[in-house]
């Protein structure tokens, strides 16, 4: 889809919904992208807050993949149909904070609530990601994740590998991916999730790499790519040099090769950590271990997405959403979401009390998103990404990167073709 023109075409649609009666429960709307483990999820707190209380109730919707809901969003509200909360990946945060007059920032409903709205109480190096350059918070950081590394012990063990040291660089995992397709442990010895955001924007941010100017697009809009630099190329070419005998196998652009994983069909796989609970549903024996990375690792980025809110609704709608997101926020909510999920916490008591239960000690892996983000101050190279068409992007990124693991280019050409695909693309849309 073209994205030109996105932002223009929410500001420029005002719909006025009213609540059906003064008498009736006040119904909102939450479309969502969540699967497997993780609709359960929404299936489960949905059911929780509409049994809570008797004045509200919230109707979860599964809309697709991220992109897809984020697309449909924006049909959506061109026709005068937007539901009342959307789940938008991070992708689309660009998308939607450049859509003014289409959402209500959270901070606004929150003020609406029966409770005081207090920013603090949530994760800052998440929360800065999903708020104005001023400060004010525009959407409810539900799913925030960071990538990690999971791999199959017994795989390991049949490949000879120590099955409690996972490869910890990416020089270890193309050697360790190699031994298990050599040995015949598994038909493949690496896969991946999202090779835009785990291999690109998140590469570039753990290791302190450029990949664009004016701070990846948090400082301005104006942005050119760096993603053709030497590092990127190293990386793709290693991965594209992995595939031509499948130790490499690639799964689809966003969150298909999960299922390659979960199959056995490869040892070692990168992916969110709110994969986490797929992964522990499967009953494989597995381990998980920071992302890789080349040097010396600095800070990932969010990843996930978070709960924005469509404008022009009702000021009943807007308290429902202010109770349901109070409802989310509650320590016990968040520390539950985040040990069966896999995602962050989004607020600092549901941390602390996770860490106060012992939860970390029994699961010392489960800590590795949390430590890989707010381990370090953030530097220019690694705020996180935003663009006002970031999906095009990503969708430009997947169409070089699948011709070359096809064989049809080298990454020299793929990522050259990449920069300067995307500034284009990006030039036309800032217009």
């Amino acid at each position: 889809m073209n994205f030109k023109g996105v932002a223009a075409g929410f500001a420029g649609v005002v719909t006025l919904f009213s609540a059906s009666s003064a008498y009736a429960v006040t119904e909102i709307s939450w479309w969502h992208a969540m699967t497997g483990a993780n609709n359960e999820v929404v299936d489960q707190l949905s059911k929780e807050f509409n049994e809570s209380q008797s004045e509200y109730k919230v109707t979860p919707v599964f809309k697709g993949t991220y992109p897809e809901t984020l697309n449909a969003g924006i049909a959506a509200f061109r026709a005068k149909q937007a539901p009342t909360i959307i789940q938008v990946f991070d992708a689309g945060t660009g998308t939607m904070m450049a859509a003014e007059g289409a959402i209500k920032p959270v901070a606004d409903i929150l003020s609406m609530g029966d409770k005081p709205f207090d920013k603090s109480q949530y994760l800052p190096g998440i929360v800065a990601y999903y708020s104005k350059p001023d400060g004010t918070m525009l959407s409810f950081p539900y799913n925030s994740s960071s990538p990690i590394l999971y791999y199959n012990k017994d795989i390991f063990q049949k490949a000879g590998l120590d099955v409690d040291n996972p490869p910890k660089t990416w020089n270890e995992v193309w050697d360790a991916a190699k031994k298990i397709k050599s040995s015949g442990a598994a038909p493949c010895g690496f896969t991946s999730t999202w090779l835009t955001w785990i291999h690109t924007e998140n590469f570039a941010a753990w290791n302190n790499y450029q990949w664009g100017t004016q701070e990846n697009g948090i400082a301005g809009p104006n942005v050119e790519l760096k993603v053709n630099a030497e590092p990127f190329v190293k990386h793709f070419q290693a991965l594209a040099d992995l595939a031509k005998d499948g130790t490499f196998k690639y799964g689809g652009r966003t969150s298909e090769a999960k299922q390659i994983f979960l199959a056995g069909e490869c040892g070692i796989f990168t992916e969110s950590s709110g994969g986490l609970g797929d992964v522990i549903k499967s009953g494989m024996n597995y381990g998980t271990g920071m992302l890789p990375y080349d040097t010396e690792p600095q800070n990932t980025i969010p990843g996930g997405a978070s709960l924005w809110v469509f404008g022009g609704k009702s000021d009943e709608e807007y308290k429902a959403v202010a109770a349901f997101f109070n409802f989310l926020s509650q320590t016990d909510i968040q520390a539950r979401l985040h040990q069966v999920s896999g995602y962050l916490p989004v607020t600092i008591a549901a941390y602390e009390k996770t860490k106060a239960d012992g939860f970390y000690e029994k699961n010392p892996a489960r800590e590795i998103p949390i430590k890989q983000m707010m381990g370090k101050a953030p530097t220019e190279n690694s705020k996180g990404v935003r663009l006002p068409n970031l999906p095009q992007v990503r969708d430009i990124m997947n169409e070089e990167y699948e011709k070359m693991l096809a064989g049809q280019e080298t990454a020299q050409q793929a990522m050259d073709n990449i920069v300067a695909r995307g500034d284009a693309a990006i030039k036309e849309a800032s217009q």
